[in-house]
């Protein structure tokens, strides 16, 4: 999904391209349900906690695409890690998952990381780079959004109603921004919806059944086709200090992930 959307931001405004992504999720989705799922077409019980849930993914996803249109897939995406970081410190808040200070010394390491991707005072700093830190901001948040909402609806109501919120916001702004697109840019933007709705439905469904601390290192798998998609499409290939920075912030999460395993039977107890 990250490789065609930046493709398509040579030619496609940023806005199009994340409308289509919402756009074609709910198409596919809708029919699937319709199809197999229809007994699972019923409102939310949580509606406010749905809609600000699709209002994150939308703003995640705009500053994602806006940053990768800009940046390498690789640096833009190791920014974005710090999405595990961000659940480690929300989760005691909004999840009541317990977070010692051995995890809060490896969120700070792992922001030590982004920093040596970024060097400020030695590179050029760019909106992208900041809209990359954003994202994983804001994707944090959204994984404890749906960790909330785990026992609230199906994964498949849930991935109906965050591309039903993002397509309706986005389809107000498309007649400004709307650039007519070729047949293959079509089948392209439906790409984005078809990778969309079934990542994230897998997203979804196993939050549904395991702590989002405990997932989110799990994420990390995704610097691996980002690299070479990156590199065989585009030329961009990660220097030493972007490798140097993503095995700070890899290494802060997995050691989050290995603390909340060895953590686990006690929390039970408790």
């Amino acid at each position: 999904m990250d490789g065609i959307a930046k493709y398509l931001s040579s030619d496609i405004p940023v806005l199009q391209i994340v409308w289509a992504r919402y756009f074609f999720t709910v198409v596919i989705t809708l029919t699937f349900m319709l199809s197999f799922f229809r007994k699972q077409l019923v409102w939310t019980s949580k509606p406010k906690l749905q809609i600000t849930r699709g209002l994150i993914l939308v703003v995640a996803n705009i500053l994602f695409f806006y940053s990768i249109s800009i940046i390498s897939l690789a640096k833009a995406l190791t920014l974005v890690f710090v999405a595990p970081l961000i659940v480690t410190v929300l989760s005691p808040f909004f999840l009541g998952e317990f977070v010692g200070y051995r995890r809060w010394s490896a969120v700070i390491i792992g922001f030590l990381g982004s920093l040596i991707v970024i060097r400020p005072g030695f590179l050029e700093f760019n909106i992208a780079t900041l809209a990359a830190l954003g994202t994983g901001f804001f994707y944090g948040t959204y994984i404890i959004v749906t960790r909330k909402l785990h026992t609230a609806d199906t994964p498949l109501l849930t991935l109906l109603i965050t591309g039903v919120v993002g397509a309706i916001i986005l389809s107000v702004y498309m007649p400004f921004t709307w650039v007519p697109p070729t047949s293959n840019q079509w089948l392209l933007m439906t790409g984005i919806g078809l990778c969309a709705s079934v990542g994230h439905f897998f997203l979804i469904l196993s939050l549904k059944y395991a702590d989002a601390s405990k997932l989110a290192p799990f994420s990390y798998f995704e610097i691996v086709p980002n690299i070479l998609i990156g590199f065989y499409f585009f030329g961009d290939f990660p220097d030493g200090y972007t490798f140097l920075g993503l095995l700070i912030i890899v290494g802060s999460g997995v050691y989050v992930f290995i603390r909340e395993t060895s953590l686990k039977p006690s929390i039970h107890v408790s």
